[in-house]
C-alpha cells in the first residue's frame, strides 16, 4: 500500500511540475501580449506623494494581471505593503486605486490590480468570475509583492472592496502570509448569489428556477451580459440602487473598462458563485482583520454576519455552526456613521456625481493605524 501511495504522489508531482511550467510559460507570453494605457485615465487624480508605475504579475492559472503600483515618495529601505481590489465588477481606475494612493501616501507600498477577466487583466471571455480563480488572484498579489526589493514580505496586508471584501476574507483564510485583511462595505458574493438580497430567495425552489435560468442561458447565449448599473434609473429603484447609479454613471466613478459603468459581467459569470458559500473557514483566521461597513449602507447586514461567524463561529444567514476563532482579540468591527454603501467607495460628496463638499467618510488615518499596528 505504500508503495501504491508513493508511486501516486510521484505521479502527482510530476503532473503539477509539468502544469506549473505550462502556466508559467503561458503567463510569460500573455504579460508581454498586454497592452496597458500609460496615461493617468484614473477617476481621481495622482498625489503628489506618491510614486506609480503600471506592473504586470501571473496568476498560477495562466492568467496575467494588469496593475498600478504606489510608493511613497519618501520610502527607503524594506516597507509594509498592501494590495487591494474591488468592487466586484469595477476596475483599479476606481475605488482599488483610490484605496491604494491613499495608503501609499500613509507610507505603504500598494498594488491595485485587475482581476482576471477584468480591466486590462488577460482571460477570455471577459468580466466573468470564479470563486477560486479570484481568490488566487489576491494571492498572485501577493507573491508579486513579497518579491519587491523595497518590500517586506513579512508585512503585507489586503483591502477588499465591496465584492472583494468577502473575497479577501476567503483570502485570508487560504494564505498565512496576509499578516491584515481590510473588508471595506463588503459583500458576501457567494451568499448574494445563491439567497439574492437579505436572503429572499433562500429556499430551494428559487434556486432551482434560477438554475434552470443559468443552465438555459448557457445555450440560448453565453455571451450575454447582466449586472451593469441601470441607466436611467427609475423613480420607484431602491436607494441603493440610485447610489450605485451617482458613482457608476457619472463623472464621479465612470470609467470605460468598468463592468459596472457600463454593460456589467457575463450572465452565466456568477454561476460558480451562487453554488458556493466560501467564507466557511474564517472563523480560523488567526491574522487580524478589519471589516468596515457604512451605518445605512444596504450591505451591511454582510458585514455584520462576516465578523460574528468569524468571531463568534455562528451568525444569522450562515446554516453552519463552528468553533469560535482562536484569536478574537485581533479582529474589528468599524461602523461608519452616516456612510452608505457607495460613501466608502470614495468617501462621499454632499451632492449627486461627486459634487459639492467631500464627506470624507473613509477613516484613512484609521487603516493605516491598523496596517502599521498588525503588519
Amino acid at each position: 500500500m505504500k508503495k501504491v501511495f508513493l508511486s501516486a504522489m510521484l505521479v502527482l508531482g510530476m503532473l503539477t511540475a509539468c502544469t506549473q511550467k505550462t502556466t508559467n510559460e503561458k503567463g510569460d507570453n500573455e504579460m508581454k501580449k498586454l497592452e496597458l494605457t500609460q496615461e493617468w485615465d484614473k477617476v481621481f487624480p495622482l498625489s503628489e506623494k506618491v510614486n506609480h508605475k503600471k506592473v504586470t504579475f501571473p496568476t498560477q492559472y495562466g492568467f496575467t494581471l494588469a496593475a498600478d503600483l504606489y510608493t511613497p515618495k519618501e520610502a527607503r529601505g524594506k516597507i509594509a505593503a498592501i494590495a487591494v481590489s474591488g468592487p466586484f465588477g469595477a476596475t483599479k481606475e476606481q475605488s482599488s486605486g483610490l484605496y491604494a494612493m491613499r495608503m501609499a501616501e500613509r507610507g505603504f507600498v500598494t498594488l491595485a490590480f485587475d482581476p482576471s477577466y477584468t480591466g486590462e487583466s488577460s482571460g477570455e471571455p471577459r468580466r466573468t468570475a470564479s470563486p477560486d480563480i479570484n481568490t488566487e488572484d489576491f494571492m498572485a498579489a501577493v507573491d508579486f509583492l513579497s518579491k519587491q526589493e523595497n518590500v517586506d514580505a513579512e508585512k503585507i496586508g489586503i483591502i477588499g472592496i465591496c465584492g472583494w471584501g468577502g473575497i479577501a476574507l476567503n483570502t485570508a483564510a487560504c494564505d498565512t502570509r496576509i499578516k491584515a485583511t481590510v473588508a471595506s462595505t463588503m459583500y458576501d458574493m457567494s451568499r448574494v448569489s445563491g439567497n439574492n438580497y437579505n436572503d429572499a430567495f433562500d429556499n430551494e425552489e428559487a434556486r432551482h428556477t434560477a438554475r434552470e435560468a443559468l443552465s438555459q442561458q448557457r445555450l440560448s447565449d453565453p455571451t450575454a451580459m447582466a449586472g451593469g448599473v441601470i441607466d436611467p434609473v427609475p423613480d420607484q429603484a431602491p436607494q441603493f440602487v440610485k447610489d450605485y447609479h451617482d458613482y457608476y454613471k457619472t463623472t464621479r466613478g465612470y470609467h470605460v473598462r468598468s463592468g459596472n459603468s457600463n454593460d456589467g459581467w457575463r450572465t452565466i459569470g456568477t454561476q460558480a458563485y451562487a453554488n458556493t458559500r466560501f467564507l466557511y473557514y474564517i472563523n480560523e483566521i488567526r491574522s487580524a482583520v478589519l471589516i468596515m461597513h457604512g451605518a445605512y449602507a444596504h450591505s451591511r447586514y454582510f458585514g455584520e454576519a462576516a465578523y460574528h461567524y468569524m468571531v463568534d463561529g455562528k451568525a444569522e444567514g450562515y446554516n453552519t455552526v463552528v468553533k469560535p476563532n482562536p484569536n478574537p482579540e485581533n479582529k474589528e468591527l468599524l461602523i461608519i456613521p452616516d456612510a452608505s454603501h457607495c460613501d466608502l467607495y470614495d468617501g462621499g460628496y454632499e451632492e449627486a456625481e461627486g459634487k459639492g463638499a467631500p464627506k470624507n467618510l473613509i477613516p484613512w488615518d484609521k487603516l493605516a493605524d491598523f496596517f502599521n499596528k498588525n503588519l
